[in-house]
């Protein structure tokens, strides 16, 4: 459980809450914001699919739900949203993963009563994030131009590693919030999960975005990204990013000695070491010479 320093504690860092209500903070030129909003309405479920061209969606979306990350002089947001992570989900064509019982579906002797494991239930997604830059209106247009598309912000693989020893000194903690963006139980057959996490001390901000797939007896899956951007002086803030894919099958764990129950895997944060590194990356984010 992380907790949140005190009003008193924010402003001693430099900080103060955002204002109406609205759940975050401003600090060393950033505004940090999270939205946490109920699931779509039907009407808007029907837009969603409609707009990504699906009749399959997660149980549960948190379409209004999100985090919000703004460097106020420079434009640069660094946002997390569900569309965008369904988004994509329907680009990358993931083969569909096999439950035990969908063998029993597909030999169903009544055509009709087939049921067709022809796309993704999973609703695995690569999504890290969006990126993008809100101009300011009165800056002279041809920097419009240049973030025409998004064009001019971009991360590039990179050395640099996120210092994981400096991310547990002992600061307070000034904001703290996790984010569901949509969340499914797989048909009582295991738990398809997207949440997005934010701390803020005195010194930096730190996310993590999270997918857990665990399909009950088949798989698990997890899929993190690491977002950290150390405060400084500095106009143009330095901001990297740590992806990892990690992936094995439960019969691989139980080959090792490790449980096979659906039971001993509730927890990501307890089991992630034993899953092993499928991809693994560390990025930068490139921040144009204009801003």
């Amino acid at each position: 459980m992380e907790w949140e320093a005190g009003e008193k504690e924010v402003k001693a860092a430099g900080a103060e809450l955002l204002p109406g209500g609205r759940r975050g903070l401003r600090i060393h030129g950033w505004e940090i914001e999270s939205n946490n909003r109920s699931c779509l309405t039907s009407l808007n479920l029907q837009s969603w699919e409609e707009k990504l061209e699906t009749s399959h969606l997660p149980e549960m979306i948190f379409g209004d739900s999100s985090l919000v990350l703004k460097h106020l002089s420079s434009g640069i947001k660094v946002h997390f949203n569900a569309f965008d992570a369904l988004v994509g989900w329907k680009k990358e064509p993931l083969p569909p993963v096999e439950v035990p019982a969908a063998a029993q579906w597909k030999f169903r002797s009544n055509l009709f009563e087939q049921i067709i494991l022809d796309y993704d239930y999973t609703f695995t997604t690569p999504y890290s994030g969006s990126e993008t830059v809100e101009v300011n209106p009165y800056i002279f247009c041809s920097i419009c131009i240049c973030f025409e598309g998004n064009n001019c912000l971009k991360w590039d693989d990179c050395e640099e590693q996120i210092n994981v020893v400096a991310l547990t000194s002992k600061e307070p903690i000034l904001f703290y919030d996790e984010v569901i963006l949509y969340e499914d139980e797989l048909a009582d057959n295991g738990v398809s999960l997207l949440t997005v996490k934010v701390r803020v001390t005195p010194s930096y901000w730190f996310l993590l975005l999270r997918f857990w797939l665990r399909v009950d007896g088949v798989l698990m899956r997890l899929r993190d990204t690491r977002v950290v951007c150390n405060f400084s002086e500095k106009t143009k803030p330095v901001i990297l990013r740590d992806v990892s894919w990690r992936e094995t099958t439960f019969k691989a764990l139980a080959s090792k000695g490790y449980p096979s129950d659906s039971a001993s895997y509730n927890d990501p944060n307890v089991i992630s070491q034993r899953l092993p590194i499928i991809l693994h990356k560390t990025q930068k984010l490139k921040i144009p010479d204009s801003l």
